[in-house]
């Protein structure tokens, strides 16, 4: 990933021709490290990403929508109050450092001035800090006095840039060249890697990859590497392409690169990698909560059951105690007080076997018996109690299994958002802040939706989309699901037509992949129409029961072309 002074040189020079001139309209906190500026330039309204991330430090026009924090740090009312309204004068590079400062003109009610935002892209270290004359009026990341740092960064303490490091810069040529001549006195006939290595180590703010087109570069035009790096780093024209791998973006580059695409600018290519690096991890991120929160609810009704079915073996000796009890009392003259055991003959064995009866010495004979029914009738009301409990619990763990379906099922934020609002209302996620001022209703997230043959056929995603979908079918339409899995509601609108088979096969095999069997060569999916499916009052959601159903038995398929 080559976010390297090299890089961000370029990526100033593009914000600078596009957005001197612009006015911000409005700014915006994503989250802890990343603002969003909406700049309108006098022609168009863009979006300006300023992030410090650790990995994603960057500043870059975006087309991604992202939904801003519902609530505003203290950094982000600052930069409202300080730069709302303001106008952009320049946007450049700072020296040859992984620094882009963002120079405005702003005006109040009572006064004038030129304030800057200094964008620090240097990794871990990232930060952005307001200035204005030199004295700083707050930073992303700021410092406290008792902290052990080399440079200060609070309000009213006078800006210093990052020091350096101990590399030479880009443009000093003499240096370069004694440095290079003595590190290949030592090499002899070093090849293109080792002096991309070199550079890279003894160059400030260059990336490796970088490092390795200069150094090919050079050795294409006969160039001694420390003549043509002053120039490749100032003159070289922004050629931007981004490299995929697999359908993924993996890099961008300012310059040609091998199974690179051609992008329109490095904003675009920049923004195209990040952009989709960090929906792939927030999603990745979205979905492993909700799987530990769903397995969580998995484990819980688990060992509930556990606890309900030990008690409903304990339960089971309610006859053994019944008859015990009833022997007593039918051999009361038999027994004799505060004797701790007795052997009587089992009438209620049809082998006719002896029974051994342990009895409480300081009770009567007749205690004693009223004590083993005292225990058969409480045994009896468990039983009673504990049978429904064991259903309950036996369904709630079907029901976070039909969740975990669905979770491992999902290839997108929009199949994650209705999950974590149902694991939400069953109080297995907190509730998400609500942002402040009116709130607005959120539209319904569509079913997967597929045509064949003419005919539309629509894939729950989840367990309420799998109820909207059965309210929404007419009784004639077809239903699907897989036979004892996990799966997808599946509806083929029919409009009162006789579906072909070639329909049914195919939604067959959606609904089988949108299924817990999706990794298995083939499994039954039940079919019927919608009027014999009937959702139980008060169960969960996802849940039904269904009747005269025929099944299929295919392969998983997606059918994602």
């Amino acid at each position: 990933m080559p976010q390297d002074a090299f890089h961000i040189r370029r990526i100033a020079q593009e914000l600078d021709a596009f957005l001197t001139g612009g006015k911000i309209n409005r700014i915006s906190q994503v989250n802890k490290d990343e603002l969003t500026f909406i700049v309108y330039t006098g022609k168009t309204t863009v979006k300006l990403i300023l992030s410090a991330s650790a990995s994603g430090a960057r500043v870059c026009l975006s087309a991604y929508e992202k939904e801003p924090a519902p609530i505003a740090s203290n950094f982000c009312m600052l930069l409202r109050k300080h730069l709302q309204g303001a106008e952009i004068l320049s946007v450049q590079q700072y020296q040859a450092e992984r620094i882009i400062q963002i120079t405005l003109h702003c005006t109040g009610d009572f006064s004038e001035c030129d304030r800057t935002l200094i964008c620090e892209l240097m990794g871990k270290y990232s930060n952005i800090v307001l200035v204005e004359n030199g004295i700083i009026l707050g930073a992303l990341k700021s410092t406290a006095l008792v902290d052990d740092t080399h440079r200060i960064l609070f309000a009213g303490a006078k800006y210093e840039y990052p020091v350096p490091q101990d590399k030479l810069s880009y443009f000093d040529g003499a240096g370069m060249r004694s440095r290079l001549q003595n590190f290949l006195q030592t090499r002899e006939n070093a090849d293109e890697e080792t002096l991309a290595c070199f550079l890279f180590e003894s160059v400030s703010g260059l990336a490796l990859s970088t490092a390795r087109e200069i150094v090919k570069r050079a050795n294409e035009r006969g160039l001694p590497l420390w003549d043509f790096l002053p120039a490749f780093f100032e003159n070289e024209p922004c050629n931007a392409h981004l490299v995929y791998k697999n359908g993924v973006a993996q890099d961008f580059f300012a310059f040609e690169v091998e199974g690179g695409v051609k992008m329109p600018s490095l904003c675009k290519a920049e923004d195209e990698y990040y952009s989709r690096r960090e929906y792939k991890k927030a999603f990745e991120d979205k979905k492993r909560k909700l799987e530990n929160s769903a397995k969580t609810l998995r484990k819980k009704a688990g060992k509930r059951l556990q606890d309900t079915l030990d008690k409903l073996r304990e339960s089971e000796k309610a006859e053994e105690n019944r008859v015990k009890g009833e022997l007593l009392t039918a051999n009361l003259y038999k027994i004799q007080k505060g004797v701790t055991g007795i052997e009587l003959e089992n009438w209620y064995d049809e082998k006719g076997g002896k029974i051994k009866i342990a009895l409480d010495a300081t009770l009567t004979p007749s205690q004693n018996a009223q004590r083993y029914f005292r225990a058969y009738n409480k045994q009896k009301r468990a039983k009673e109690v504990l049978t429904p409990m064991q259903k309950k619990e036996e369904a709630e763990i079907e029901y976070a299994e039909s969740i975990l379906s669905a979770i491992y099922s999902a290839e997108t934020e929009e199949d994650l958002q209705e999950i974590h609002e149902e694991l939400t209302d069953a109080g297995l996620l907190r509730a998400p802040k609500e942002r402040v001022g009116k709130k607005q209703k959120k539209p319904e997230i569509p079913f997967r939706e597929y045509t064949h043959n003419g005919y539309t056929v629509l894939v729950g995603r989840n367990n309420i989309q799998n109820d909207r979908l059965l309210k929404k079918a007419s009784p004639e339409d077809i239903w699907l699901h897989a036979q004892k899995y996990h799966s997808s509601h599946v509806i083929i609108v029919t409009q009162g037509e006789q579906v072909p088979n070639e329909t049914l096969l195919f939604a067959s095999e959606i609904c089988a992949y949108y299924s817990s069997g999706r990794d298995s060569d083939k499994i039954p999916v039940d079919y019927c129409k919608r009027k014999f499916v009937k959702k139980p009052s008060k169960s969960k959601a996802g849940f039904v029961i269904y009747t005269d159903y025929k099944t299929l038995l295919v392969k998983p398929n997606a059918h994602k072309e």
